[in-house]
């Protein structure tokens, strides 16, 4: 979808707030507390700067999403439900992703942050799943096409032997949190939807230490590693332009 001046300025706001927020709770988290206490963090955050969490009541078929925030630990992808039952331990992967409405439009960012000890494994895995975002986003220029960002991320991942999660994906963003078109993390260049100015997109490759395999909880919600390795995953919400890309998942300084 192809947005006006005037909706860009709002979707841009909600970036903003959204990536405020992410900040807040990558300098919060730390070992010893819960997922839960994390995401109540990130429910007064949000509700601090007028904004609204996406995730909180968000239904899928027969399933309700019941926290604020997703925060995924080690093995678990996407989707991962704050409770007190989970301990942020040392040495832990920990990915984090806010979602916030603000006067109907969205906002939508992800990162992982790593408590020490670090392993070298979990270190590069982080590094490569950032840098491979980077790169995607590159290639999101007007005159490109969907699969240009796709093949990015594959090409980039593939070099590392990490596996590529194909579940899950990035998508268009805006009046709703999820909008034509799915951006995959894998794909041929040159194919997909042409990309053209004013369009908003959710970039977010998902990478995995091993296989690229998943299996959903019992939860109905949380992707976790078919092998048990750690995931990683990182997402920034981008403007097409008739220039260079532009990153609206920046936090206000």
């Amino acid at each position: 979808m192809i947005r006006s001046d005037e909706e860009i300025q709002s979707i841009r706001d909600a970036c903003i707030i959204a990536a405020t927020v992410l900040e807040q709770l990558a300098n919060s988290v730390q070992e010893g507390m819960t997922t839960y206490d994390l995401d109540q963090i990130g429910r007064q955050a949000i509700k601090g700067l007028g904004a609204e969490s996406a995730c909180y009541n968000y239904r899928n078929g027969n399933h309700i999403f019941p926290a604020y925030t997703c925060i995924s630990v080690n093995e678990e992808i996407v989707h991962g439900i704050g409770t007190l039952h989970r301990v942020i331990r040392a040495g832990d992967v920990v990915s984090i992703d806010v979602v916030i409405r603000y006067r109907g439009y969205i906002g939508d960012n992800a990162r992982t942050v790593l408590i020490a000890p670090v392993a070298d494994e979990n270190q590069r895995l982080v590094e490569v799943t950032e840098q491979s975002l980077a790169y995607a986003i590159s290639f999101a220029r007007a005159g490109n096409r969907v699969g240009d960002i796709s093949n990015a991320v594959e090409r980039f991942v593939k070099r590392h032997n990490f596996g590529i999660v194909r579940d899950f994906v990035g998508h268009g963003v805006g009046a709703t949190m999820h909008e034509a078109p799915q951006i995959p993390n894998f794909g041929r260049r040159g194919s997909g939807a042409l990309l053209k100015p004013g369009m908003t997109l959710a970039i977010e490759p998902m990478i995995n230490l091993g296989t690229p395999e998943i299996k959903m909880l019992d939860d109905g919600w949380t992707a976790v590693t078919a092998d048990r390795k750690n995931s990683a995953h990182f997402e920034h919400t981008v403007l097409v332009t008739d220039e260079d890309p532009e990153i609206l998942t920046i936090p206000k300084k």
